[in-house]
């Protein structure tokens, strides 16, 4: 399956999450209105199939030091605690799936993102 194809699965399976282009990648929304995960390929000085995605505090830098070939701070919104996510470099998917929903927990209003738990 393309990185795409899993990736939407993952994020269009979480509650009222919704997909339409933004800056002209596939990006996924929580009520329509806010993104929690950004797709691209090829695109910001980053080759291949990547994600973005808000993170809890600590996990970006975290992740970035312990795994520099599938971690990055991505630009624009790498200031603000987004993870990047090189989907090229062994993709543990189970991993992969737990960072969107850590990324749609931050965004998510509290009812929605209880109803993960």
């Amino acid at each position: 399956m393309d990185p795409l194809t899993q990736i939407r699965a993952i994020c269009l399976a979480l509650p009222e999450s919704s997909e339409r282009l933004s800056h002209g990648c596939p990006a996924f929304f929580v009520r329509g209105k806010t993104v929690f995960t950004m797709f691209t390929e090829d695109a910001y000085e980053e080759t291949g199939h990547t994600i973005w995605c808000p993170a809890p505090d600590g996990v970006q830098q975290e992740l970035i030091d312990t795994e520099p070939d599938r971690f990055f701070k991505p630009p624009y919104v790498g200031h603000r605690g987004w993870l990047g996510v090189r989907l090229g470099v062994d993709p543990d998917w189970p991993e992969i799936t737990e960072i969107v929903r850590d990324a749609y927990r931050q965004v998510a209003p509290k009812k929605l993102a209880a109803q993960l738990d």
